[in-house]
């Protein structure tokens, strides 16, 4: 049975308590997280760092251990030029701590080969501690597309190094449910739903992705036949920002309400069984 997450950037900055009882109060058992806090320059959040901060990290594990929620992904770790695998060692150990089930990491370093050089050391210092690992796809990173990525995985050529399905990311590379479905099952991980237009809305990728998606079904995306061919077991992460509505004064109880009970209902049609 599948299993509903929300993701950081669907709530725009909640610090890190708030978050997890957001969460359970919609139902979702899991989260992803970053160890700081990123100015989305919508709410007046006070900037955290669960980095820093040890007494927020007892507090967060308290939280999620008296709601029932876990951080199914660790994120920020990122390979690009002049940062590296060995820069995120502490990060790990953090992510341990907080009972983190796996790590994203993306690359936005333009030489593939050392790509796949600094993911297969992250991969391994993930596993020395427990933690599976994903990358993600996505136009505006250097992993850009399906096909590469399952050449970084093929180089990896490690179990635990899977990948992150993002239903906008996939569909705007130009995949379909068809390339989706012609994959072993196992080499998906983790999947990130969202909504959105089949055409960008945005002159910026990045914008567009970081701030203003689309509720799942209300879109161009085809998630049906996305879903349809996803593995029904995994986590189905919320990442659905939704900046015009927080503006307009909607807040992440509301917003993200909608977002899963419209998930529930396409995972119910899709694998036949509502998602926990």
């Amino acid at each position: 049975m599948a299993r509903i997450g929300i993701e950081n950037i669907s709530v725009f900055g909640l610090p890190p308590v708030e978050f997890v009882e957001l969460a359970a109060d919609l139902g979702c058992q899991h989260i992803s997280t970053g160890l700081t806090s990123f100015a989305f320059g919508i709410y007046d959040y006070a900037p955290f760092s669960l980095k820093e901060d040890a007494h927020l990290r007892q507090e967060m594990i308290a939280a999620m251990r008296d709601r029932g929620v876990s951080i199914s992904l660790g994120e920020g770790c990122t390979i690009r030029p002049g940062v590296g695998a060995r820069d995120y060692a502490r990060d790990l150990d953090l992510f341990v701590e907080l009972g983190t089930e796996r790590i994203n990491t993306v690359s936005m370093e333009a030489d593939l080969s050392r790509t796949c050089d600094e993911f297969a050391v992250l991969a391994e210092l993930a596993s020395e501690r427990g933690l599976r690992i994903t990358t993600e796809l996505a136009p505006s990173l250097a992993i850009s597309d399906l096909p590469t990525a399952l050449e970084v995985v093929r180089r990896i050529g490690r179990p635990d190094f899977r990948l992150l399905i993002d239903t906008m990311h996939t569909v705007r590379s130009g995949s379909t449910a068809a390339d989706i479905a012609a994959l072993d099952p196992d080499l998906i991980d983790y999947v990130q739903i969202c909504d959105a237009p089949r055409e960008p809305r945005f002159e910026s990728y990045f914008e567009e992705s970081m701030y203003e998606r689309m509720v799942p079904g209300e879109g161009g995306l085809d998630l049906p036949a996305l879903l349809k061919v996803l593995p029904a077991d995994r986590v189905y992460a919320l990442e659905v920002p939704l900046r015009e509505q927080a503006l307009a004064g909607v807040g992440p109880h509301e917003r993200l309400r909608k977002c899963v009970e419209a998930t529930r209902r396409l995972l119910a049609q899709a694998h036949g069984a509502v998602a926990a």
